[in-house]
């Protein structure tokens, strides 16, 4: 039975998978174990930590709501892409699964089934709620752990953690309560971003910001001359705001200190209209005289920015908003249990009627929304638990600036520190369920104790108070990124000293997307170095971020999103895994399409091709393939070992520098323009002579090596055709069977250690370097002339550039005695009769080659001559420059080559080679003028 005509994906993937995924459970470093088993013991026959410090990557673990996303294919696909390489350098290499418990989203999620049965949380209660949580995460949850197995994480799925079982929650309180303990956590009122759907605080950094049309509002604020006296409604400060529903909670206006426009009305009184509350008018720096009218309304309880002037200048905070974002009884009656937009429209009504609008502005402004929610959020000020993250900052700063952490690429530090050095505390409390929930007990006067169980709290309230108290514990959960942040040492079973924690951390390496410095990689850099006096990881690679092929951000509502298993399903993982690599190139920003997925199919399917051919004339692989020992080889067969021997080690510095789009590079110019276009073309004839042999060992082991090299990419038609076809020489048919243990498959293979050539070989591959050359130049100028393939043309050495060079007798003789010896393979790559190594130029019309300083004259076609030859040349050239001079205008454009650098840089190659081509028609030009 042959190779089918293609891979068949869909029949093939996951049979391939399964065999592959029990071989890495069966060799795991560590067993699997139950929640009451030792995670530091070693299960029988697998790897033992002995052997060494394991090479480790902490895959970021997904939303429990999650479903792949193009985001997650290119981080997971980097990842198995290092796991699967540091594999076959023989280190033990563990990637750690994991689900996060995504507090937020999956409230959301099980809020509204419960409300489609007509059931709220605040009824069900807490205990009966986060069963129905726990319920749908058993039925519902986790479904991308399947579908990262379709992208072939080749990770142990047995040691997944998830981020609120047993041990990861004791983990989350104990560390919880130690940073108490050290006076890094503290419980303050401070303005918080608050969803009025969640009815709960929001960090910072999950603010979306849009931008949207609004309005400016210019409001008269009536000036109080004398405390004593009533305002003078002559005399008015002008203030400009966007939200005038908030003026009920104003407290003060203010301006610039260097403002000569107001420096007059500073210490005075200003009324706030509707509600007639005397404010100071103050001078901070916060305030911008060139926005607006340069006179800020102060609300401390509606505004970032508001709350800290009034932090400054002492202000009382007027908090005048509800939970759900309604108007509260500190405002005017007839505005009460309104909402923001209805108090809006009340609030400028009023204004109006009164006559202290000056004039309302159209304007286009950022507004803040929850990403989770969709909700339009509302600065609030409420208790909250913080962490100092200031102090934590500073030696996670110091371990990147020392080196002990590395950024790939490099620049991508810089975001670190820039937001390290300006960190705000870090508010850790959710007003959620789902969650770790803070261990905090109080008892009835307020006072507090943080504890890691009741039954410890209790103890300290006994303590405190001399007798027993009853305690409530704290409601808020803990923010999910707290959890997220202990990642790294967390899965590893800390507290606890296991053996698996002293292996596996610090990780060797980190992969994410640059929107999480913040979110993620800060935090666990903060929290791994406090708790484990140590980095969490020794590399952070930032990947860019996925557009559409037209540099969009991909959304649902504009219907540019690219599904990864609609991807797969169509095209295969490996064409989808092999196009995210392709795109892993330093910087912020890539484009994505379709049509790179079906190109990247395409070139699988060259692969494929070449097997079959392979496969087809008899040159089977073997598990115990080895390099062919034959002391002279044949030129061409010395040549495909010389680049096969190139390949591999330019590619391993690009595994080992993680520049992935230069490995898939590699690999298509290794297969289609060395292994396809010449090694394969000259094998068409090697096979059918002398050394057909040793042409089908060479061609094996190089096809082989090859398929090892590319397995971390293009891990499921490399490890079938790796079977299949050495099914085919074993036991006589090509069917995949999956029945060779795991020792045999690519997973695990090790590349070959190529020998460096003997001196006759190393001179064999040179001068079979030197007559590729002069094929490919033959090829150009058929191409030039549009001379058909089926067309056999002589070629006839004339003479050497420099023929007065000492070893000239010598160099020639060497080169003559090879074209004689190899002539079969050149005439066939270069479609010619023959080769004359002694001939003389004869109607020749000018066709001169030159190659390493060796001349040729090629022979005229047939039926071409001389005018036809300077017409087609003519031609060609002019449409040349014409295309050259394009180019040139676009690579010249600097502004296009920093918006669009992939694709200024396939205008620069083309541009180049275009040139190229005009110096040849200029050279074949001069012989005939």
């Amino acid at each position: 039975m042959r190779l089918e005509k293609s891979f068949n994906h869909a029949k093939y993937e996951q049979v391939i998978y399964e065999k592959s995924e029990k071989h890495i459970v069966a060799t795991s470093q560590f067993a699997a174990h139950s929640h009451s088993g030792d995670p530091s013991s070693p299960q029988e026959g697998r790897a033992d930590a002995t052997d060494g410090r394991c090479f480790t990557i902490t895959l970021p673990p997904p939303n429990i709501t999650g479903c792949l996303h193009i985001g997650h294919a290119f981080t997971s696909t980097i990842q198995d892409i290092m796991l699967r390489f540091q594999r076959q350098n023989g280190r033990i290499v563990f990637g750690q699964p994991g689900i996060d418990h995504a507090g937020i989203a999956t409230q959301i999620i099980v809020e509204k089934k419960l409300a489609n049965e007509g059931i709220s949380r605040k009824e069900i209660g807490r205990e009966v709620f986060l069963k129905e949580v726990w319920k749908w995460k058993e039925e519902s949850g986790c479904q991308i752990f399947n579908q990262l197995r379709k992208l072939g994480m080749s990770v142990d799925w047995s040691t997944s953690r998830f981020t609120l079982d047993p041990e990861a929650n004791a983990a989350v309180l104990e560390a919880f309560v130690r940073l108490y303990r050290d006076g890094l956590i503290y419980r303050a009122q401070r303005i918080v971003n608050w969803d009025p759907i969640l009815k709960t605080a929001i960090s910072d950094l999950e603010v979306m910001n849009k931008e949207e049309k609004g309005k400016l509002w210019h409001i008269k604020y009536r000036i109080v001359a004398d405390p004593d006296k009533s305002a003078n409604p002559e005399e008015y400060i002008v203030v400009a705001t966007t939200r005038p529903e908030t003026l009920f909670g104003d407290t003060a206006v203010c301006v610039h200190p260097q403002d000569q426009r107001y420096s007059h009305l500073i210490g005075k009184l200003a009324v706030v209209p509707l509600v007639n509350r005397r404010v100071p008018i103050v001078a901070d720096e916060a305030c911008d005289p060139q926005k607006g009218t340069g006179v800020l309304k102060v609300t401390p309880a509606c505004s970032f920015e508001d709350f800290e002037i009034g932090q400054r200048h002492n202000l009382e905070i007027v908090e005048i908003m509800n939970e759900d974002a309604t108007l509260n009884a500190n405002v005017p009656e007839q505005f009460r249990g309104l909402s923001r937009e209805a108090a809006r429209v009340e609030a400028v009504n009023a204004l109006s009627s009164g006559g202290l609008v000056e004039k309302i502005e159209d304007i286009v402004h950022s507004v803040p929304y929850n990403d989770r929610s969709g909700c339009l959020m509302e600065p609030r000020v409420t208790y909250q638990w913080f962490l100092d993250a200031e102090k934590l900052a500073g030696p996670a700063i110091d371990v990147v600036e020392e080196g002990k952490i590395k950024f790939i690429p490099d620049q991508w530090k810089n975001t670190y520190f820039n937001w390290m050095r300006n960190i705000q505390p870090w508010c850790l409390s959710r007003q959620i369920w789902w969650g770790h929930q803070i261990p905090i007990w109080y008892a009835p006067d307020g006072e507090f104790f943080c504890a890691t169980t009741e039954e410890e709290a209790a103890e300290l309230a006994r303590q405190h108070f001399g007798r027993d108290v009853p305690l409530k514990r704290d409601e808020d959960v803990l923010d999910t990124w707290f959890s997220s942040g202990l990642w790294p040492f967390l899965t590893q079973y800390w507290p606890d000293d296991t053996e698996m924690l002293r292996v596996r951390y610090p990780n060797d390496m980190l992969v994410t997307g640059f929107d999480i410095i913040f979110f993620w990689v800060a935090r666990m850099v903060m929290l791994g170095v406090y708790f484990m006096k140590d980095v969490p990881f020794r590399e952070v690679y930032i990947h860019p971020l996925i557009r559409d092929e037209k540099g969009q951000k991909m959304s649902k509502s504009k219907g540019n999103v690219i599904d990864p298993l609609v991807l797969m399903e169509k095209y295969g993982t490996d064409a989808t895994r092999f196009t995210l690599a392709s795109l892993a190139i330093p910087g912020r920003d890539i484009r994505m399409s379709e049509e790179l997925v079906e190109n990247s199919r395409n070139f699988i399917t060259k692969i494929w091709n070449a097997a079959v051919f392979l496969e087809m004339n008899g040159c089977m692989l073997s598990k115990s393939q080895k390099e062919c020992d034959k002391a002279r080889l044949l030129g061409l067969n010395a040549l495909i070992l010389h680049e096969l021997r190139e390949f591999m080690k330019a590619t391993k510095g690009h595994y080992d520098n993680h520049r992935f789009d230069l490995v898939t590079q590699n690999i298509i110019k290794f297969l289609r323009e060395v292994f396809c276009d010449v090694y394969i073309e000259g094998l068409k004839v090697c096979l059918a002579g002398a050394h057909a042999a040793e042409s089908r060992e060479v061609a094996s082991f190089v096809f082989g090596e090859f398929l090892k090299v590319s397995n971390p990419v293009i891990p499921f038609v490399t490890e079938y055709l790796w079977e299949a076809l050495a099914e085919k020489c074993e036991r006589g048919g090509v069917e995949f069977v999956g029945e060779f243990e795991g020792t045999d498959m690519l997973l695990i293979s090790k590349w070959a250690a190529i020998k460096e050539p003997a001196t006759e070989d190393e001179e064999g591959w040179k001068q079979a370097d030197l007559c590729i050359k002069l094929t490919d130049e033959i090829r150009s100028v058929r191409g030039l002339l549009n001379v058909s393939p089926a067309a056999k043309l002589k070629l006839m050495l004339k003479t050497y550039v420099d023929e007065k060079a000492a070893d000239f007798a010598t160099k020639k003789e060497t080169l003559v005695r090879f074209i004689n010896n190899n002539a079969n393979w050149i005439c066939a790559l270069g479609k010619l009769s023959c080769i004359d190594v002694d001939g003389e130029q004869q109607n020749v019309l000018g066709l001169r080659i030159i190659v390493e300083g060796w001349v040729f004259y090629l022979e005229s076609p047939p039926n071409i001559n001389k005018d036809d030859i300077v017409s087609i040349i003519s031609r060609k050239k002019e449409a040349l420059l014409r295309d050259c001079e394009l180019l040139q205008k676009k690579t010249e454009n600097l502004a296009y080559k920093e918006a669009r650098f992939e694709q200024w840089s396939v205008d620069h190659e083309n541009l180049t080679l275009k040139q190229q081509e005009i110096e040849k028609i200029n050279a074949i030009s001069s012989e005939l003028t």
